[in-house]
């Protein structure tokens, strides 16, 4: 068993000896020192400066300013010199298909005698050294600007005032671009209709209903009934057609009627053969095959898809036929071969597999 130590408490002379030992140990020779940690905050405290009142608001201020500089770019409300040649013009396909000479000038014009009042938006291309931004709005403003410097150049016309947009953040590039377009330019049905399908293309919207439903949101039912039908102008014509934009309303929706009617190969047959130099050349090669469709559009104001008459029994031309049971048979050529299209109320599965069926054996036995 361990002996256990016997503590007795220090007499006075001990406490004097401990004292000396531990004043020795932490004073320096310099009178008045103070401890190493307190010396480094005395210090510190000297190297620091009592800055003026005036000062530490100017400070203060600067440090708001700065945030308030962060928080502006990071949502696109700085407005950056940019050079012209960073910008792609056609980083998106553009709704605009047409850009008036006359306007052109008046906005040249313009930019020449007052500058640029309104910058143009563009969105970063990550990964892009050459042109690092793409062009979201204000197609026809970097156009002039970049035309002017052709022009003069002047080293004024080199940059152009840009703001830097999130597209996602402003609803999509097509969107904003719509935006624009219609609140500066108003487009025409056959750019709102083209615009609709190459959104639906690029796989902005899962099907052309939804890129009419969310571009043009803000217009009427009859409206966007309308640019729906401009739109399958475009989707079965839109290769061919060499003056699409001169198309009066009421024209177009008789052809998109046509259209809808089965008549998409004849009215290409028509575009090749007629090789129109002009609009009124190109209409009246559509509007014969129109009529022989029998087509019959009357203008409501209530909107809504164009109605057509019902078809006659019988053949139509050398290409189609309207039985009486209400299916039409419907003949035509592209590029990968004959077509025949079916189309009518009775036609169903059923029916094409049996139709299958009969072409099979027709074409096993000749």
């Amino acid at each position: 068993m361990a002996k256990r130590r016997k503590v007795s408490a220090p007499s006075a002379e001990d406490l004097n000896r401990i004292d000396a030992e531990f004043r020795s140990e932490t004073l320096t020779t310099t009178p008045g020192a103070l401890a190493p940690i307190s010396q480094v905050s005395a210090d510190a405290a000297r190297a620091t400066p009592i800055l003026p009142a005036e000062t530490r608001v100017t400070q203060e201020k600067d440090r708001k300013d700065a945030e308030a500089l962060r928080s502006a770019e990071a949502e696109g409300r700085v407005i950056h010199d940019i050079p012209i040649d960073q910008i792609l013009a056609d980083a998106i396909v553009r709704d605009r298909t047409v850009i008036d000479p006359a306007e052109m000038e008046e906005l040249k014009s313009s930019i020449a005698a007052h500058g640029l009042r309104l910058p143009v938006e563009v969105f970063e291309r990550v990964g892009e050294a050459d042109q690092p931004y793409g062009l979201l709005s204000g197609y026809r403003r970097l156009w002039a600007v970049r035309e002017l410097l052709t022009l003069t150049g002047q080293a004024q016309y080199k940059t152009i005032k840009t703001l830097i947009r999130d597209p996602e953040v402003m609803g999509g590039s097509f969107a904003a671009m719509v935006e624009e377009n219609e609140i500066r330019a108003q487009l025409s049905h056959f750019e709102r209709g083209r615009i609709a399908v190459v959104a639906a293309q690029h796989g902005a919207f899962a099907t052309v209903e939804e890129a009419v439903a969310s571009l043009f949101s803000m217009a009427s039912k009859a409206k966007r009934s309308k640019i729906r039908s401009f739109s399958l102008i475009f989707e079965e014509l839109g290769d061919m057609l060499e003056f699409p934009e001169n198309l009066k309303e009421r024209d177009g929706l008789r052809l998109s009627a046509a259209l809808r009617n089965g008549a998409e190969s004849q009215l290409r047959d028509a575009l090749v053969h007629a090789q129109a130099a002009t609009p009124d050349e190109e209409w009246l090669a559509l509007e014969a095959v129109i009529d022989r469709f029998n087509l019959s559009i009357k203008p409501s104001d209530r909107g809504g898809r164009p109605k057509k008459s019902a078809p006659k029994t019988g053949w139509v031309g050398t290409s189609t036929v309207h039985l009486s049971s209400g299916v039409t048979l419907q003949s035509g050529q592209d590029s990968q071969g004959h077509i025949i299209r079916i189309k009518g109320d009775p036609v169903n599965f059923v029916l094409i597999e049996r139709a299958m069926e009969h072409l099979q054996n027709l074409f096993e036995k000749g």
